[in-house]
């Protein structure tokens, strides 16, 4: 399991369901656009302080964020 890119697909579809895009993830957390959109392409090796802020931007878990979802059987 690539973990890179599991983050990505969870922080994606997280992000959609909320109905944010990537810049209104941009002023709620400071991360920019571009690194957004580099982890969601599973190219960003996050820390787990990344994580948990990333989480509180978009009014989730944490944990939702590494979750393993059907992809990766």
């Amino acid at each position: 399991m690539d973990m890179r890119k599991l983050v990505g697909r969870n922080f994606s579809r997280l992000r959609r369901e909320k109905g944010l895009t990537q810049e209104q993830v941009e002023e709620r957390s400071g991360f920019s656009q571009q690194y957004l959109s580099s982890l969601e392409r599973g190219r960003r090796n996050p820390t787990v302080i990344t994580l948990f802020e990333l989480a509180q931007a978009l009014d989730v878990g944490h944990v939702q964020l590494v979750e393993p979802d059907d992809e990766d059987d």
